[in-house]
This record gives C-alpha cells, sequence and structure tokens, in this order.
C-alpha cells in the first residue's frame, strides 16, 4: 500500500503555495503539543499515574522497618505481690508510667510482599498504558479537527469560486439578452442558481466558525477566538500490510497493553494473597522504661526473632484466593474478546486509508476534466453555439469535482492518521518527527 501518488503530491504542492492568512496560525505539531501536554484528559490520567506509583510505594512498606514511639500510664486495682513462705511482697506500683520504642523487620512472608510489589508495578504500567491511550485519543482527535478545519478553509474557497462563475455567467447571459440574443429566462435562470450558491457560501462560512470552535475547544481557548491552519503539514509515510499493521496493533495497542498489565498484576495478586498460608519470620527489638520502684532494673533492652502463621482466618483466605482466580479468568477471556476488537478496527482503518488513497487519485483526474469543460461550455455559449444550461451544468459539475477532491484529499489524511491510532502509534512523535 503506497501513501500517496505523484497526482496528489503535486496537489498538495500547489496548495502550499497558497497557505492560508498567517494570522493567529497554528500549526498541526504547536496543536499536538498543547492538547497531548496539557490536555483536561491527559491531566485526570497523569493523577491516576500518581496514585499507581504510590501503590508501589505502599506495596514495598512491609520490606521497610515499622518503628513504633510508645508511652502508656497504668492504674491497677491491687498493687502486684509475690508469694514467699514468710508472706508476700510487692513487685510493682499500683500505678506507674511506661514509655519506649520498638522497631520491627519482616524477614521472610514466601513471596507475599514481593508478589504484592509485582501487582502494583504491573497496575502502575496498566495505568501508563491508559495515560498513553488518552494522550493518544486526544492527539488523534486534534489532528482529525485540524484536517477538518484545512477541509473547512477550501471548501469556502470553493462555494466563493462557484459564486465567482455564476455571476460571470450571470454577467455573460445579462449582455446576450441585452443584445436580444437570448431571452429574459436565461438570466433568470442564472440569477436563482447564484442566489443558491451565495446560500451554499453562508453555509460554508457556518462549517468553518464550527470546526474553528472545535480547535479552540480542543486548545482550550475561548470558542470564538480566529484560528487558522497554517499550513498543509505532511502525514507520517508508510508502507504496511493488514498483517504488518495487526502485529504492531498487537504490540502497540494501548488497550491491550493495559490489560496484558492488569492480567499479570492479578497473576501477582493470586500468589500474594496464597503466601497468607505460609508464615512470616520477622525481628523485633526496641527499648522500655517503667518508672516502677519495685523494679531492680526500670529499664531494658530487647530483641525478638519470630515466626506468625496464620492457623485458621474463617475461610477468609481460602475466599480471597477463590475470587482473585475468578477475576483472573474473566481477564483472560476479556484479552481475547478485546484482541479481536482491536484487528477489526485496524482491519475497518487500513481499509478505509486504502480506499480513500484511490478516491484522490479518482478525483483529482476529474478536476480537470471538468475545469476542461466549464472552459469549453462557457467558450460555446460566448460564441452562440451553446446553451445557458449547458454553462450552469458544467459550473455545478466543477464545483462538485473540487469538492470531491478536497473532500478526497483530506479523508486520506484523516485515514492515515485513525490508522496509525489503531495500530498504537504514538501520534504526538509520529506527526512531530515528520515535517
Amino acid at each position: 500500500m503506497r501513501r500517496s501518488s505523484p497526482l496528489i503530491s503535486m496537489f498538495i504542492g500547489i496548495l502550499t503555495l497558497f497557505p492560508p492568512s498567517t494570522a493567529d496560525a497554528l500549526t498541526l505539531q504547536e496543536g499536538l503539543k498543547i492538547v497531548t501536554e496539557n490536555g483536561r484528559d491527559v491531566a485526570i490520567a497523569h493523577s491516576d499515574e500518581e496514585v499507581a506509583k504510590e501503590a508501589v510505594s505502599l506495596a514495598r512498606s512491609p520490606w521497610l522497618p515499622q518503628l513504633d514511639l510508645y508511652g502508656r500510664e497504668t492504674w491497677l486495682k491491687y498493687t502486684p505481690e509475690a508469694k514467699v513462705n514468710l508472706g508476700s511482697f510487692p513487685t510493682s506500683q499500683d500505678q506507674f508510667t511506661t514509655y519506649g520504642f520498638k522497631a520491627t523487620q519482616l524477614l521472610y512472608d514466601f513471596g507475599k510482599t514481593s508478589s504484592s510489589i509485582s501487582a502494583a508495578q504491573f497496575g502502575l504500567k496498566a495505568r501508563e498504558a491508559g495515560t498513553f491511550r488518552t494522550r493518544n485519543r486526544a492527539a488523534v482527535e486534534f489532528i482529525i479537527a485540524y484536517f477538518d478545519l484545512l477541509e473547512a478553509e477550501e471548501l469556502l474557497k470553493v462555494a466563493r469560486e462557484e459564486v465567482t462563475r455564476y455571476e460571470a455567467h450571470r454577467k455573460d447571459a445579462a449582455a446576450r439578452h441585452k443584445a436580444g440574443v437570448v431571452t429574459r429566462n436565461e438570466v433568470l435562470q442564472a440569477d436563482v442558481l447564484l442566489a443558491d450558491s451565495k446560500q451554499r457560501l453562508l453555509t460554508a462560512e457556518n462549517n468553518l466558525s464550527l470546526r474553528s470552535s472545535r480547535i479552540n475547544s480542543l486548545l482550550m481557548r475561548p470558542l470564538n477566538d480566529p484560528v487558522h491552519a497554517s499550513e498543509i503539514v505532511g502525514t507520517p509515510p508508510f508502507t504496511v500490510t493488514l498483517e504488518q499493521a495487526w502485529a504492531e496493533a498487537e504490540q502497540s495497542n494501548p488497550d491491550l497493553r493495559d490489560l496484558d498489565a492488569r492480567v499479570r498484576a492479578k497473576e501477582e495478586n493470586v500468589s500474594s494473597v496464597r503466601a497468607e498460608y505460609l508464615p512470616s519470620v520477622y525481628v523485633s527489638g526496641g527499648y522500655e522504661y517503667s518508672e516502677n520502684r519495685y523494679q531492680v532494673h526500670p529499664d531494658n533492652w530487647a530483641v525478638i526473632a519470630g515466626v506468625n502463621i496464620n492457623l485458621s482466618a474463617g475461610g477468609a483466605t481460602t475466599s480471597r484466593v477463590g475470587m482473585a482466580k475468578g477475576e483472573l479468568s474473566s481477564l483472560r477471556f476479556s484479552r481475547a474478546k478485546l484482541l479481536d476488537a482491536v484487528r477489526l478496527e485496524v482491519q475497518a482503518a487500513w481499509l478505509d486509508h486504502r480506499s480513500s488513497t484511490a478516491k484522490v487519485q479518482v478525483a483529482m483526474s476529474s478536476v480537470d476534466q471538468a475545469a476542461e469543460n466549464l472552459r469549453l461550455q462557457r467558450l460555446r455559449y460566448q460564441e452562440g453555439v451553446g446553451t445557458s444550461t449547458e454553462v450552469l451544468d458544467a459550473v455545478t459539475l466543477m464545483t462538485t469535482a473540487e469538492t470531491n477532491a478536497w473532500r478526497a484529499n483530506f479523508g486520506v489524511r484523516r485515514a492515515e492518521a485513525a490508522l496509525l491510532y489503531a495500530m498504537g502509534r504514538d501520534l504526538a512523535v509520529a506527526y512531530n518527527n515528520h515535517q
């Protein structure tokens, strides 16, 4: 599949000789930078990504020492005493203050914490894929809106040119009527079609205004601010078969990458929950001081090594394992379903791009034919061997050919952007690297 033909290249080359006004000019690259870095949806996605980063830090926390500083006041109803053969003696005050600190370090928990960390890291990758998806969606929306604006500007020129052509014919008809060569009916016919053309011009102006507002909305500007697409920018050249497009999409499509990361995260989550059946080994140490005049050593240091094992949690652990396995199975089925959906999206975009390219070649050849037809019909009418209807039909054909050519030209550009998006290409990078 070829990106463009020599006809398209020549057409684009002609267009660049007549760029729109540079007032408030906006290039595609400038707009992409704004929407992919400062857009509202992108800001939300970045916030979600920061949450996922904190989740990774939270999952790592069991590997770090747990430090506790404590203090307490104790009131006893009876003074603690110890019995001996001669009677008893107090071992503690009935009211005393205790304070100290303790540090506990987990040594090993049979993969529970490491699996939780891995699950959080894959969760972060899923969020990163989601951020990429959001940025790329903003990019493709802007690219299409940008080409829509360019198209609207060119179609407005076509509408203005149509009005000019009808005015020229009306002038010819009026001159021939004044000379007594044709009837008043030909002038009236030209007037009617001229009025209809002016209405289409108003519609084209409104369409341009709406598409400008769409660009401003994406750029978070006031809707009525003036904006012009500064130039017709080339699109990233690429040659790809449908099979190659499918293969790239399976590797790069952000929806698939998101789901793959979520599958891996859930696998690690299953391992983490299963590890709750196994013991955890820890070491703890600290210092404690009690204000108690009966103790020989009111303060003391301690080091404890221990093992914790949960013999029963009332079936909670088994239930959590079952829930996690069920969710994992659902994600795997969803992945297969999503892959088919992505393939269909890529195939539709690929076919649209191929047909759009063919339409450009057909439309371009019809413009030359329509222009020649209009020239001949006007000449025949001025020479008195042609009819007014033939000229008016030729003007209509010329407008139709130019409109179809512009729509085909920008249609292939939109199709290229849609195909790159479906394949998972980074559109901001692709269009910024192609000037």
